[in-house]
């Protein structure tokens, strides 16, 4: 899910085969799909603009993107509003919140066939599609850090002088990853280690652009996001100059889903755009507008940066039913480490 304030656009190439299927289906004219999804997936500089004309050229139909400020607000959101929902899709939901949100009894079956797609660890469900990936990092100024954290043990016993950004685990995806991968390393002892990294948190904000933003204005010389952030830079602004820190104990993965409400007024419109986005006209827009890797082939190789990045040497991932059984608990236990004086 990274977008960033100036992109490269990029063209979108034929969708032969989705073509084939959806553009001769009249029905679909006039016809209006909401997707619900985060802020800044549909920003001028986020895949949402090419993703919407490239759909509508295809279903002779009207996208309505419905943007919250991250993907855990998503599905806050949508057991606020319940079977009363508009949203026909819902993009940007990730795999640790897939048993959850199953749980509210508003998804339908996806109808989307994902055995060819290319994720890690193989994940694969019949309601959700997986759409991009990437694994969470400590992002540096190397301007301002010279000796950057090797792992997660050196981010939390570090000098508390150097300060990090981060993101809320109650309304943020990344937030949560970083809550989970702290999980992973230190077990029952995550309530010690917050209260170490308490003391380098300069904020927490809502989401991940609120956090990013302040680590490029140069508020504080770390934030949290992703291994790929610094392609975007490399790519777009010609500069190495921010880096991901590679950490030994290993890297905790994101893989972003979407899923069809049961209660979508045009199911057969709202599952071609499922299928539509494993098709190389959505997944040309995730290296270089989301900033993530794509799950099936592009038309178009990634861009070298992408070899420069790091390889996580292990990847930490949850089950979705073992994080909805302990979300709640485990964000109490945060609280109440980063509350403490």
């Amino acid at each position: 899910m990274l977008n960033f304030i100036t992109k490269t656009r990029v063209l979108l190439v034929a969708l032969p085969a989705f073509l084939a299927v959806s553009a001769a289906d009249a029905s679909a004219a006039g016809k209006t799909l909401t997707i619900y999804t985060y802020e800044s997936f549909t920003s001028e500089w986020g895949p949402g603009p090419k993703v919407k004309e490239a759909f509508e050229k295809a279903c002779d139909c009207t996208i309505n993107f419905v943007s919250v400020a991250d993907g855990v607000a998503l599905l806050s959101r949508l057991k606020l509003e319940g079977a009363g929902t508009k949203a026909d899709v819902v993009l940007g939901l990730d795999t640790n919140l897939v048993a959850e949100a199953k749980a509210t009894g508003l998804f339908d079956a996806s109808g989307v066939d994902t055995s060819a797609l290319k994720v890690p660890g193989d994940y694969k469900d019949d309601v959700f599609v997986p759409y991009d990936y990437g694994h969470f990092a400590v992002i540096y100024d190397t301007q301002t850090i010279k000796n950057p954290p090797q792992s997660m043990k050196d981010l939390v016993e570090g000098d508390p002088s150097q300060k990090i950004v981060i993101e809320d685990p109650r309304t943020s995806t990344p937030g949560l990853g970083l809550l989970l991968w702290v999980k992973s390393i230190y077990g029952d002892k995550a309530p010690e280690a917050w209260a170490k990294l308490k003391s380098r948190v300069l904020t927490v904000t809502p989401g991940w652009s609120e956090a990013y933003g302040l680590f490029t204005k140069g508020e504080a010389p770390m934030v949290l996001s992703y291994t790929t952030s610094p392609a975007y830079h490399m790519v777009a602004e010609n500069t190495d100059r921010y880096q991901a820190a590679a950490f030994s104990e290993g890297h905790y993965i994101q893989i972003e889903v979407a899923g069809l409400l049961k209660n979508a007024p045009d199911k057969d419109l709202a599952r071609d755009f499922l299928k539509f986005m494993v098709t190389p006209g959505f997944q040309d827009t995730i290296p270089t507008n989301n900033w993530m890797m794509p799950v099936s082939a592009t038309s178009q190789p990634l861009p070298d940066a992408f070899g420069k990045l790091v390889n996580p040497s292990k990847t930490f991932l949850m089950s979705s039913d073992e994080v909805a059984k302990n979300r709640k608990a485990w964000i109490d236990e945060w609280l109440a480490a980063m509350s403490m004086n």
